[in-house]
């Protein structure tokens, strides 16, 4: 792992840094483990644009990840950590000693000829998944299940990772990267250790151009548009909120900022014990 710098040949380059993808041991995916991936273009299945700014970008193909690890007690060997690109982390491609394969999100540590296993006996050292309640406390888990066998659902992003706080009465208490503190079923599986590609996030574009290859399209502000466009736009010259002093909104009349999306009496609130901590303004 690490990034790339450039010297300033062109005015693109001289402040892209990207990943250098020193870790990446196998170029090509696995076959047997892909399948097609149709791009939407934002578009719903009226062929309305239910997502802006989306289109365009490189064809990709979808790796199949095992976020269950049901394979209790059978040993797999990692044979590559490759690069994914409908995610952020790196993914390891591991062979078990029947001779099947499969995908899993690899672990910082993780590397190829390590072994990895999963299952209540399993060891608790990085890429081994184990039940939350044979985890020791103060550990760094992630691709975490909220629901028993359903799969991992949290923590799975380029280098983040939860702390296991605790397990009482029949459920782990677990700090989550927002900084969340809530209660999970001590029968759920998390992986031990923290999410490869942790540079993910010093990763800098450089040029509009790369943006397009990833499927983004331009995203024009609000306030740079006309009244009859957005309830932002208008103005005399630049002025927050088109001209007025109203709150910022979406093309559609909704807030843009500050209005909190999670519904009221959630049932799963009772699972938070401490709310996610807000980010300083800088």
């Amino acid at each position: 792992m690490g990034l790339k710098q450039f010297r300033p040949l062109t005015p693109s380059l001289r402040f892209t840094q990207t990943d250098s993808f020193s870790d990446i041991t196998k170029s090509e995916p696995e076959s047997s483990l892909t399948v097609p991936l149709r791009k939407s273009g934002g578009r719903n299945a009226y062929g309305r644009v239910t997502a802006r700014h989306r289109g365009g970008g490189h064809k990709r193909r979808y790796r199949l990840i095992d976020f269950r690890r049901q394979r209790h007690g059978m040993a797999a060997t990692v044979e590559a950590i490759e690069y994914d690109p409908n995610r952020t982390s790196r993914i390891a491609l591991l062979r078990y000693s029947d001779g099947e394969k499969s995908y899993i999100i690899a672990p910082q540590e993780l590397k190829v000829g390590d072994t990895v296993t999963s299952g209540p006996e399993a060891p608790a050292k990085p890429g081994n998944a184990l039940p939350l309640e044979r985890i020791p406390a103060a550990t760094a888990i992630y691709n975490i299940e909220l629901t028993p066998g359903r799969g991992g659902q949290l923590v799975r992003a380029a280098g983040s990772s939860a702390w296991l706080l605790g397990v009482d009465q029949g459920y782990a208490v677990v700090r989550l990267p927002s900084g969340e503190v809530r209660r999970i079923a001590a029968a759920c599986y998390a992986t031990v250790g923290q999410v490869s590609n942790p540079d993910h996030f010093n990763v800098s574009l450089g040029k509009a151009g790369r943006s397009r290859w990833r499927g983004r399209r331009p995203h024009v502000r609000g306030v740079a548009m006309n009244p009859v466009d957005h309830p932002n736009g208008g103005g005399q010259g630049k002025s927050k909120g088109g001209g007025g002093r109203q709150q910022l909104k979406s093309p559609w009349g909704k807030l843009a900022k500050g209005k909190k999306t999670r519904r009221r009496n959630k049932p799963s609130d009772r699972f938070i014990l401490e709310r996610r901590t807000r980010k300083r303004k800088k």
